[in-house]
């Protein structure tokens, strides 16, 4: 019998949904190395102070409780270590809000090496999808999503924001 494998997975399995779509969202610098609380604030329509010490920024389910007070929660979309250019078209086709993060090595090898004395492996960064723009923190910027530079680096997660009623999320 011959085996039966997928060689891949859509990022989210219904294509008619829509959640945050139209949701205003005011760029925010951040301040050191904030992206996380940033980003957070950015989505709640908050300020980065809002979100410092009340998460950690390496557990992304206690991201997606901090958001819940403001009616929305992360959601997993299906994603491998693969550059963000082989996801950014379909992110784009759903047309809607999503956080992205990935690695700021371009050296695979860093990526998948043993973590320090400390736990540490590799640097990251988180950006904001909304439509088709990346609002990156870092800059307090929007770009075009396929002109942004997460583009050429490997992706760590894909979360698209939804409702806190939905059934899908963390």
């Amino acid at each position: 019998m011959t085996a039966i494998y997928n060689t891949n997975a859509g990022l989210w399995p219904n294509r008619d949904e829509y959640f945050f779509r139209d949701r205003d969202i005011q760029l925010i610098r951040q301040k050191g190395p904030r992206c996380v609380s940033t980003t957070l604030a950015m989505l709640a329509g908050k300020s980065p102070e809002d979100f410092q010490g009340r998460m950690n920024t390496q557990d992304p389910y206690s991201w997606s409780e901090v958001l819940q007070p403001y009616g929305m929660k992360l959601a997993y979309c299906t994603a491998d270590v693969r550059k963000l250019k082989f996801y950014m078209n379909e992110l784009i086709d759903m047309d809607d809000l999503f956080t992205l993060s990935y690695y700021t090595t371009l050296d695979p090898k860093a990526i998948l090496g043993d973590p320090n004395s400390e736990g540490w492996i590799t640097g990251s960064h988180i950006v904001i999808l909304h439509r088709d723009k990346i609002i990156d923190p870092a800059t307090g910027t929007a770009t075009q999503a396929v002109e942004h530079h997460c583009n050429n680096y490997h992706t760590k997660r894909i979360f698209r924001i939804v409702p806190n009623d939905y059934i899908r999320g963390l």
